[in-house]
């Protein structure tokens, strides 16, 4: 769906996952995949070489109230402070965290989990490559995120600045790891773009975006890597696949375009391995690939959704009363595409939102106050 403080401001994902990645800023125009070093922490730090997990000491919680307008929010809760981090989910048991962050001094990603309340942070993935899109497995123990560490233990270049605003599709594959950051275990060995997954509701199943069939398509698997099947297959990309609470239906966002000219464009961009997702919009289908359905015609970046409780709407993030800005903000709309209602009121970035298991709280990533102009850091809040 997840970065320099400059003149023009638009926030963007970082190239780490197309459904994930900290939102960011950039020089150049909506979406492009910039990276930003992480500025100075409040937090005490112990270093340990690469192969080792790091841990963090945890930052106190900061309490903001809602704003003006964000009637379904209180008791706001800021769990991070300072740097880049996002794409936060919870465990199924909701006493867990799993986010990516530039922490720790790094220029790309890491994975890490914490406690529900923001203590206990450790770093599970292995400091080499970058990484994105972590979730947690069945019984909380363990995890999966994808990672380019086997391409490099380097962070992947950046795409040319002369190429406008695009995304680096980087050669992720997916890996487990335990919650103490041992037992790394490679799940798909595509060699290319695999990344973006979600666990289904009964941890039987992940479903996640993948470039190894040569478009950005949707795939589902067993937790074990077995018995993939694709499930979309129009041209573009289709990713950021999220379960619905019953497991019957998976939400998505797409870019599908249709004039043969942009078409060409996305396709010689994508032999690159870049992508330029200007205009994406929210779809659903079945858990098996039937009924595929826009949900959304808003103009403008729609990305980042994920399922209210009860599973009757659907949250996501979109810039589409002003397009070109970096002021991303959360919806919630019904299945039908009817109801579409305002949920942060903040005139910065508000996206990747996720509901607690229990439904009670809203855990997201915001620009909102931030120490330094640009950063990105996680918030929950009480959901009325």
């Amino acid at each position: 769906m997840a970065q320099n403080a400059v003149t023009i401001r638009i926030a963007e994902p970082e190239g780490g996952g197309l459904r994930c990645g900290s939102m960011r800023t950039s020089t150049l125009f909506l979406l492009s995949a910039a990276a930003i070093g992480l500025a100075a922490c409040s937090a005490s730090v112990r270093s340990l070489d690469n192969n080792a997990a790091s841990v963090v000491q945890p930052v106190s919680q900061k309490v903001w109230p809602a704003l003006p307008g964000e009637t379904r929010l209180s008791n706001l809760h800021q769990l991070t402070n300072g740097g880049e981090n996002a794409e936060a989910y919870f465990s199924a048991n909701g006493q867990w965290i799993t986010f990516q962050s530039t922490r720790d001094g790094r220029t790309c990603d890491q994975q890490y989990v914490m406690k529900s309340d923001g203590t206990g942070l450790l770093r599970v993935s292995n400091g080499q490559g970058k990484v994105t899109c972590g979730w947690f497995l069945p019984g909380s123990e363990r995890l999966f995120f994808a990672s380019t560490h086997a391409v490099s233990a380097q962070c992947p270049a950046k795409p040319d600045p002369g190429k406008g605003y695009v995304w680096g599709i980087d050669d992720f594959d997916i890996y487990t790891v335990g919650r103490d950051g041992k037992d790394l275990r490679r799940l798909t060995h595509y060699n290319t773009y695999t990344a973006e997954g979600v666990l289904s509701p009964n941890g039987k199943r992940i479903v996640f975006t993948s470039l190894k069939d040569g478009d950005l398509d949707i795939y589902t698997m067993n937790v074990d890597g077995t018995d993939v099947k694709q499930l979309t297959t129009s041209p573009g990309y289709d990713g950021g696949p999220w379960w619905s609470p019953d497991g019957t239906k998976i939400v998505y966002r797409a870019y599908h375009p249709t004039d043969p000219t942009e078409l060409q464009t996305y396709r010689d961009l994508l032999k690159q391995h870049m992508i330029r997702p200007n205009k994406m919009e929210i779809f659903t289908m079945n858990a098996d690939g039937s009924d595929q359905k826009q949900i959304t015609r808003l103009g403008g970046a729609n990305f980042g959704p994920s399922w209210a409780p009860g599973g009757k709407q659907i949250i996501f993030s979109s810039n589409h009363v002003s397009p070109r800005s970096g002021n991303f903000d959360l919806y919630l709309i019904n299945l039908d595409g009817s109801g579409l209602t305002q949920i942060t009121n903040s005139p910065v970035f508000d996206g990747f939102p996720m509901f607690s298991p229990d439904g009670k709280k809203l855990l997201w990533a915001s620009n909102r106050n931030d120490a330094k102009e640009g950063e990105t850091n996680l918030f929950m809040a009480d959901w009325k």
